[in-house]
C-alpha cells in the first residue's frame, strides 16, 4: 500500500476519553510504551459531554449501591492524587414540597451504608449556604461531591505518559480495521483524517476504550460479545455560575435534577433519552426546556438565567436484560477479555463513570501487563498525577494565576472572557499533548479556556487566528477554515439557547462572523479566485 505510515508500539489504546487517557498513563508507570488513537481528539465523546461532577456516590445509593461505593473510593482518591485538576465544593441534596417524603428519610441511610459522609440541614442553614434554592425547600443534606475538569484531567494523564517513556498520542487517526492472523491482532489499520494517510499500528496488544463507540470497534475485530445502551444526556451552561456547591434534587435521579458549579459558569442537566444510532447527537428545545422546568423547581432563578450554551453525550451503558429506564441501568464499568471469542491480546473496557476512570484504567492494565509478562503492580493509587505547564490552560481563572505574575505587558490577552492571553496559545501549539504542525481553533479551545465564556468565541475565535497568522503559524486561507468551523462549532451548542439577552449576542456574532469576514460564504469565494 503507497503513502502508508506504519507505526510500532506494545500496547495500542483505542479512545481518547479520560479512560483511554488513563490507561495509556497506568501504562507508562509500568514502563510498556503505549500509542493513544482517538478518531478526534481528547475527550470527544461522553469525557468532554458530561457536567464534570466528581461524585460522591451519593446520586445512585438507591438505584446502585455498588457503583456509589466506587465513586466514593475513586473520589476520595482523585481529591488527594490530582487536586490541581478538582474543586472541592461539597454539594447538597435538596428536597422540596411534592418530593417522595419517603426516599429523602431514608437517605441518610443509604449513604451510611456506603460510606458516604451526610450531614443534615435545616432548610434555613441551606438557604444560607445557598441564596437561590427555593423557599420551599423541605430537607436537605451536604455530602462530600466535588467537582472535576475532563479535559485538564485527560491532558494530565497522556501527558504524564509522554514524560515518563515517550508514549505518543496520535489526534484524529481513525480506526478502519485489524490485521488478524491466529487468534491476535497484528495490526490496527486507521486513516489520518488531516492528511489522509494510511496508518498501520503494529502492536503486542489492543485496547478498544471506544466509550459509546467500543461496540463498533469490538465489532471491527470480529467480537460480538461488547452490548451496550446508548443513553443521550442534554445539559445546559449557565452564563455565570450560580452557586458556590453542587445542588442535587433529593429524589432518585431524574430530569433536570442537578447543578453543578464550574469555574465561572453553572451546568444543569440532565436528561436520559435511548438512542439507537451514534450519527447525530445534539440538544433539542424540548429537552433544554425539560431541564430549566425542573431545575427551577430547587432554583427558581434557573427559569430566567442567561443560558449560553447546550450540549449532549451518550452514557455507554453495559446492557441488562430487564432495563426499561437508563436510569436503572447499573453505572458499573465492564473489562471483556475476548478469550470467548478467540482473541488473546484484544480487550475492550466500557461503561462506567468519569469519576471510576482511574479504577477502569488499573483493572485495564492489569490485564494487558499479565498479557506482556510485566509483574509491575499499578502504581496510580499511590502516585500523585503532575502538573504540566501546557496543560494548565483549560483552568478557569489561569490568568490572575500565571499570567499576572509574568507581568509582562506585551503578553496581550485574546480572551476576554476567560482571560487566555498570548503566551498560552504560544504554549499550547508548541508543546500540549496531541500538538500537531497546524492545530486548529477547536484544538486550541480544547487545551485552553478560549471560546468557553458568554460571548461563546465570537471575538476571541478572531483574535487567536489572527494571532496565529501574525506569528506565521498561519499561512493560507487554511487559517479562515479552521476560523469558521470553530463558530460552527460554538454555533451548535447555541441554536437551542438563542432567546433573551442570547439573541442579542447571537445578532452580533453573525454581524462579526457573516457581516465583516464572510465567512458563511467564504468556501465559494476561495473555489471562485481558484478557478481564475
Amino acid at each position: 500500500m503507497t503513502n502508508q505510515l506504519t507505526i510500532e508500539t506494545e500496547v495500542l489504546v483505542i479512545g481518547g476519553g479520560v479512560t483511554g487517557a488513563g490507561i495509556m498513563r497506568d501504562i507508562a508507570l509500568r514502563d510498556i510504551h503505549s500509542v493513544l488513537i482517538d478518531r478526534k481528539d481528547l475527550c470527544a465523546g461522553a469525557s468532554g459531554g458530561n457536567h464534570g461532577l466528581l461524585h460522591s456516590g451519593s446520586r445512585y445509593v438507591l438505584s446502585d449501591p455498588h457503583s456509589a461505593m466506587e465513586c466514593r473510593q475513586e473520589g476520595e482518591l482523585l481529591k488527594k492524587l490530582a487536586p490541581h485538576c478538582i474543586e472541592d465544593t461539597g454539594g447538597l441534596f435538596v428536597s422540596v414540597k411534592g418530593d417522595d417524603e419517603e426516599f429523602a428519610a431514608k437517605f441518610p441511610e443509604l449513604c451510611l451504608a456506603a460510606g458516604i459522609t451526610c450531614d443534615s440541614l435545616s432548610p434555613q442553614e441551606a438557604l444560607e449556604m445557598e441564596p437561590h434554592l427555593s423557599p420551599d425547600i423541605v430537607s436537605a443534606y451536604h455530602v462530600p461531591d466535588a467537582t472535576v475538569d475532563p479535559f485538564r484531567l485527560a491532558l494530565e494523564n497522556v501527558n504524564q505518559a509522554r514524560e515518563l517513556n515517550d508514549s505518543v498520542y496520535y489526534p484524529h487517526t481513525c480506526l478502519t480495521g485489524f490485521e488478524i492472523k491466529d487468534g491476535s491482532l497484528v495490526a490496527a489499520l486507521c486513516h489520518d483524517g488531516k492528511t489522509g494517510q494510511s496508518v498501520r499500528i503494529i502492536a503486542r496488544q489492543f485496547v478498544n476504550a471506544g466509550g459509546a463507540w467500543a461496540m463498533d470497534i469490538a465489532h471491527l475485530a470480529g467480537c460480538n460479545d461488547v452490548n451496550l445502551l446508548y443513553s443521550k444526556g442534554t445539559l445546559l451552561i449557565s452564563n455565570d455560575r450560580l452557586t458556590d456547591r453542587v445542588i442535587n434534587r433529593l429524589r432518585p435521579p431524574s430530569d433536570g435534577d442537578i447543578l453543578v458549579p464550574g469555574g465561572t459558569v453553572s451546568v444543569l442537566g440532565t436528561t436520559s433519552l435511548r438512542v439507537d444510532s451514534l450519527d447525530v447527537i445534539r440538544p433539542t428545545v424540548a429537552e433544554v426546556n425539560k431541564n430549566v422546568a425542573e431545575g427551577a423547581a430547587m432554583i427558581p432563578y434557573l427559569a430566567n438565567a442567561r443560558y449560553i450554551r447546550a450540549f449532549s453525550g451518550v452514557r455507554p451503558l453495559v446492557q441488562s436484560a430487564d432495563a426499561t429506564d437508563d436510569r436503572d441501568v447499573a453505572r458499573s464499568f465492564s473489562l471483556i477479555d475476548h478469550n470467548s471469542q478467540g482473541l488473546n491480546n484484544f480487550c475492550t473496557i466500557t461503561g462506567g463513570k468519569l469519576t471510576t476512570f482511574r479504577l477502569m484504567a488499573e483493572k485495564t492494565t492489569d490485564l494487558v501487563a499479565e498479557r506482556l509478562g510485566n509483574s509491575t503492580p499499578c502504581q496510580t493509587r499511590t502516585v500523585a498525577l503532575s502538573g504540566g505547564s501546557s496543560c494548565r490552560w483549560t483552568e478557569p481563572g489561569a490568568a490572575p494565576k500565571y499570567w499576572y505574575k509574568e507581568n509582562n505587558s506585551d503578553d496581550m490577552i485574546l480572551c476576554e472572557c476567560e482571560m487566555v492571553p498570548q503566551s498560552a496559545i504560544d504554549e499550547i501549539v508548541k508543546c500540549a499533548p496531541g500538538a500537531e504542525k497546524e492545530m486548529t481553533l477547536e484544538a486550541i479551545a480544547l487545551r485552553s479556556r478560549a471560546g468557553k465564556g458568554p460571548c461563546q468565541g465570537s471575538f476571541c475565535g478572531i483574535r487567536i487566528a489572527s494571532y496565529l497568522y501574525d506569528q506565521g503559524y498561519y499561512h493560507d486561507e487554511t487559517g479562515l477554515f479552521h476560523m469558521r468551523d470553530f463558530f460552527n462549532e460554538r454555533f451548535k451548542g447555541l441554536r437551542t439557547v438563542i432567546w433573551g439577552q442570547q439573541m442579542a449576542q447571537m445578532e452580533l456574532a453573525e454581524a462579526l462572523h457573516c457581516g465583516l469576514l464572510g465567512l458563511d460564504h467564504f468556501e465559494d469565494n476561495v473555489e471562485k479566485n481558484e478557478v481564475k
